[in-house]
């Protein structure tokens, strides 16, 4: 894929260098080293910077061998005009910083984003589509998303990319997420054995991301779908029958199921999602309508995520027998 010559001399800002974060830093670096001009920095809390976790250390060294600047900042004390003065000397915003952040986070980094003039930001919407679910779904984190998407479009001044990549792929097989249970020997539908689910590793996240910024012709006020699978239920069931050897028990949560879950418990997240995405809508999408494969660019399916982790895990249990 060519590389478009608007963007060789560009200020790059990363928000956030947690496990998504860490993919897109990476591979935004190795094509940054090959534009003349192009420079990476990431905000981090100054707690990060200089934490002595491990962890912690561990990225803060890989970043600095990326040649990463680092600059110092805190997204939940900061106000609109503190993050704004912050962006300003960049031309370039990736938000790797999600819902972990709290509500109210991700309208006020657009805000500070536009006030700041920062020409063209790809904001935190790494995950569904917002517009096609719309508002009142159940998750009120969705219903921000489409708020921030609403404030960007009603705007011409700064350029804005969306990437929708489905949920993190690892997150269909998340013990507290509860679609695949393998102490349970279980897999849960949501909704229907015939609903879908777009997936993607956060890994080929940075790698299509930064090919979508890097991209020429240059992407401007799209959103972009990637996606490493897309799959029903039924088909996530037969997978994990494959990969475990067993025949797991197939088990649907139907929506009114979700429902009354989620009114025993209203403030309980996890139940907000499992209902949003037992409607069916929004959550999944046709892989040929893909940027990933538009362009040829393989990916990860769930299929061999779980062989690669499923499997290694039973392995290591078995040598460990």
């Amino acid at each position: 894929m060519n590389v478009n010559p608007e963007n060789t001399h560009d200020a790059i800002l990363v928000i956030g260098a947690g496990e998504l974060g860490m993919a897109v830093i990476r591979n935004l670096a190795q094509r940054a080293a090959l534009s003349a001009g192009t420079t990476i920095t990431v905000l981090l809390r100054q707690a990060s910077i200089h934490s002595r976790e491990p962890g912690k250390q561990r990225d803060v060294a890989e970043l600095r061998a990326l040649g990463v600047t680092l600059l110092a900042g805190d997204l939940l004390t900061a106000t609109t005009s503190d993050l704004a003065d912050l962006f300003r000397p960049f031309t370039t915003l990736v938000c790797c910083t999600g819902f972990a952040a709290g509500g109210g986070t991700q309208l006020k980094i657009a805000h500070a984003v536009l006030a700041a003039g920062v020409k063209r930001y790809f904001p935190w919407q790494f995950g569904v589509d917002y517009d096609l679910i719309g508002k009142g779904s159940g998750q009120d984190l969705f219903d921000e998303q489409l708020d921030v998407r609403h404030l960007l479009r009603a705007q011409t001044r700064t350029e804005w990319v969306i990437v929708s990549t489905g949920i993190f792929t690892s997150y269909l097989f998340e013990p507290s997420f509860g679609i695949v249970d393998l102490a349970r020997n279980t897999v849960h539908a949501l909704g229907s054995w015939d609903n879908a689910v777009t997936v993607t590793t956060p890994e080929d996240i940075g790698v299509l991301t930064a090919a979508i910024l890097f991209a020429a012709p240059r992407i401007v006020n799209q959103v972009v779908y990637i996606a490493g699978d897309t799959l029903t239920y039924a088909r996530l069931a037969d997978i994990v029958d494959g990969v475990t050897g067993t025949k797991v028990r197939r088990v649907t949560w139907d929506i009114a199921y979700l429902a009354a879950g989620l009114a025993r418990e209203p403030g309980d997240t996890v139940r907000k999602y499992r209902l949003a995405f037992a409607k069916g809508t929004g959550v999944a999408w046709d892989m040929n309508q893909t940027f990933n494969h538009k362009h040829h660019i393989g990916m990860t399916s769930a299929e061999q995520w779980a062989r690669q982790k499923i499997s290694g895990q039973s392995r290591s249990a078995g040598d460990a027998a």
